[in-house]
């Protein structure tokens, strides 16, 4: 892989893992809400990626042609899905949300689920920031091989 492309195979995992943290901050923020916009429950939401390929915008980036063993640059966000898994329900018969039977319908976000794949992603995130450091140190290691220092 190329050290342009590398970078922008790096660059494109920071954006989507700063997207997973910004959906899993919303899904916390919001793990008690029983009426939203919609007016049911709230639902969690789920990142939704695909491998960014050479006929993309990472063919622009990398301004190379390409072996195809460099196929794939990087990650793209395609959109936030709402989880189709079941509300929870609980019988609050005095809640103002609650329907006629009694029951309350909560979102459907496990806060344990959510704190570790909110430290997943905190860790991609790293670890593309480090491969864009280590290519950076590389470039520059390589121009200073180029000057003879």
């Amino acid at each position: 892989m190329r050290l342009l492309s590398a970078m922008a195979a790096s660059a494109s995992g920071l954006t989507a893992e700063r997207l997973r943290m910004d959906v899993i901050a919303g899904n916390l923020a919001n793990a008690n809400t029983t009426r939203s916009a919609t007016g049911g429950a709230y639902r969690r939401r789920v990142p939704l990626f695909a491998e960014r390929s050479a006929s993309g915008w990472g063919a622009w980036v990398a301004r190379a042609p390409l072996s195809p063993r460099d196929r794939v640059l990087g990650v793209k966000v395609t959109g936030v899905a709402e989880d189709p898994s079941p509300l929870r329900r609980e019988f609050q018969p005095g809640h103002p949300d609650a329907g006629p039977d009694g029951y309350l319908e909560l979102p459907n976000v496990d806060v344990v689920r959510e704190m570790v794949d909110l430290m997943t992603a905190s860790r991609a995130y790293e670890a593309n920031a480090t491969a864009i450091e280590v290519a950076k140190q590389m470039a520059m290691r390589t121009l200073d091989i180029g000057r003879g220092v």
